[in-house]
């Protein structure tokens, strides 16, 4: 299980968005807003919570930039010798976005 980090939910930023299982493993994640100013990963929209340490081992961020549909989950998991962006399909179950109830 992966969730955001506190700042993201409704009484806070409010960019969380929603969650899914991934389908092979039914391991549990949220995703919110890609707030983040980095021209690199513009053209995805979420970012998908991987971990929920707020500084996981080996400086890597608690999240991965993607892109969240209902069936299916693109996350960039690296990058290549050019810089761009390496992408992992998952397939997802269980989508629930997140309604503001204020």
């Amino acid at each position: 299980m992966a969730f955001a980090s506190n700042e993201t939910y409704f009484d806070q930023k409010a960019t969380i968005l929603g969650s899914f299982r991934e389908k092979d493993f039914d391991n549990y994640f949220e995703f919110s807003v890609n707030d983040d100013n980095n021209a690199a990963f513009d053209d995805y929209p979420h970012k998908i919570w991987v971990s929920n340490e707020a500084n996981p081992p080996g400086g890597m961020r608690p999240y991965r930039y993607g892109t969240v549909k209902k069936s299916v989950a693109y996350l960039c998991v690296d990058e290549d010798e050019f810089g761009l962006p390496v992408l992992e399909k998952w397939s997802i179950k269980g989508y629930n976005k997140y309604v503001n109830k204020r």
